[in-house]
């Protein structure tokens, strides 16, 4: 493609995004379409030559965009939100632009630079301790296994001597809440420990972590010879944002001397809000902590934000300099492509920076006290209609509820009637919303947080859910 056309091809894909964030709403939420639809509506081998722009684009509208689930669209409560927003599209195509990578300072010197100051932004955004020093991850499983492959190492190398910890011969356990996210199983495979090092810790009425059979498990665990080397705690399940006690956890943490991460993916973008502060109350007895900005900070995916205490462990951890790596200037500069598990980087803080910069601080806790203000709406008509009942607290943006069972119901066909009508709602293609099940029951997610939504489509997503019920 010549530079020619690319300039004609590139104005008419900004006029094209711009329409499509003006006009998604018309779109179903949902694609209609069946598994092997699109890959059946695709060449099977490559075109021999080159095609038009004019091609391309006509290709992604008539074979691709159909079959999309438009995350952006204002009726989209499904999972959480993934967020899109103008500033962050803007930036994401400077960075495609240049096409940098960046690794080290030397590749990029404005690029590691402007990491530090916007992660240093984020921290102050947040309230967490000046100890914390952030490094943007591509996700939150990748930073939860940095977390445990840090602690890991804390445990069995370097630091053991400082907690009183026996030779690397001693099983290592994992502990975490029975709401956990999968990632963390995934990521106790993935550092070593085994699955069966993984302590699911027993939940409160509210799907919270137990502190004291947290204590408890970490006392057997020793009693037996274990090592306990670390403990995710979450602040905001995905279930449903159970936020897990995290000064108690914290100080049965630093008794043991066990690394604690602290999983607040979604729901940290909300500790911006300083009534909110409180679902991180304890934060500073954690070693590392992450939240995702991607999810409600309306930067594109991906940007995850993870912060370390000690960045001495995690550099020991990640830290490999071969020759052909090396610089005049590394004693002097950070190096991110130590601090986790990629080498190459991609230039994520621009989309941050422009984001923060183009909202501002107030701006974006609008957009979030908006976003919890109307689920706490939809949790106020929950409670007042008899045929529904919420099924956890409603801390931030997200409802969890169901029908209501009937006389003499079971807890299967109360379920499958809860199912039933979540894909009543969801046929419709007019909204997207997403289940769980919490204590054996099937549960509907109602998660408020699209950049696009507004207080009409929220009033007309419940209006639909009470009609098809």
């Amino acid at each position: 493609m010549e530079i020619t056309e690319f300039r004609r091809a590139g104005h008419d894909l900004v006029d094209w995004m711009a329409d499509y964030l003006n006009d998604v709403e018309r779109l179903p939420v949902t694609p209609e379409v069946r598994p092997g639809d699109i890959r059946r509506s695709l060449p099977v081998s490559p075109p021999r030559t080159g095609e038009p722009a004019e091609q391309l684009m006509n290709d992604f509208g008539k074979l691709i965009l159909p079959g999309m689930t438009h995350w952006g669209h204002p009726g989209f409560f499904a999972y959480f939100p993934s967020n899109a927003s103008p500033p962050s599209m803007l930036a994401e195509m400077l960075t495609a632009a240049m096409g940098a990578q960046c690794m080290s300072w030397q590749t990029s010197p404005a690029a590691t630079e402007l990491e530090q100051v916007t992660m240093e932004w984020l921290r102050q955004m947040l309230g967490l301790p000046e100890g914390f020093t952030g490094v943007i991850q591509d996700t939150s499983s990748t930073a939860t296994l940095v977390a445990l492959l840090t602690a890991r190492e804390r445990a069995t190398g370097f630091s053991a001597a400082i907690h009183g910890l026996q030779g690397p011969g001693q099983p290592l356990t994992v502990y975490a809440s029975r709401e956990r996210h999968s990632s963390v199983d995934k990521a106790v495979r993935l550092a070593g420990y085994g699955i069966e090092s993984l302590r699911l810790i027993d939940l409160d009425d509210a799907y919270a972590m137990r502190p004291e059979a947290l204590e408890a498990a970490i006392t057997a665990d020793v009693a037996q010879g274990m090592r306990p080397a670390a403990v995710v705690a979450t602040t905001g399940t995905t279930g449903s944002t159970a936020i897990d006690p995290l000064r108690a956890i914290g100080e049965i943490c630093r008794r043991h001397g066990v690394w604690l991460h602290v999983d607040a993916s979604y729901a940290g973008s909300a500790a911006i809000l300083p009534e909110k502060r409180w679902m991180i109350d304890g934060v500073e007895h954690a070693d590392s902590f992450v939240f995702n900005p991607h999810k409600w900070l309306l930067v594109n995916f991906d940007c995850s934000a993870y912060f370390v205490r000690d960045v001495e462990a995690l550099l020991r951890t990640f830290s490999a300099s071969p020759e052909y790596l090396r610089t005049a200037h590394d004693a002097e500069v950070v190096n991110f492509r130590d601090w986790g598990i990629q080498l190459g980087r991609r230039f994520r803080a621009l989309k941050l920076w422009w984001v923060i910069k183009s909202y501002g601080v107030e701006g974006l806790q609008a957009i979030l006290r908006q976003h919890c203000e109307w689920a706490q709406a939809v949790a106020g008509w929950v409670s007042v209609d008899d045929r529904f009942e919420l099924l956890a607290p409603v801390p931030l943006a997200l409802v969890c509820f169901r029908l209501r069972p009937r006389a003499g119901e079971d807890l299967a066909a109360v379920n499958e009637r809860n199912r039933e009508l979540l894909a009543r709602v969801n046929a419709t293609r007019q909204v997207y919303l997403s289940h769980t099940v919490l204590g054996g029951r099937y549960t509907i997610r109602m998660a408020i947080g699209a950049r696009a939504t507004e207080a009409r489509h929220v009033e007309e997503a419940w209006a639909l859910i009470a009609a098809s019920a």
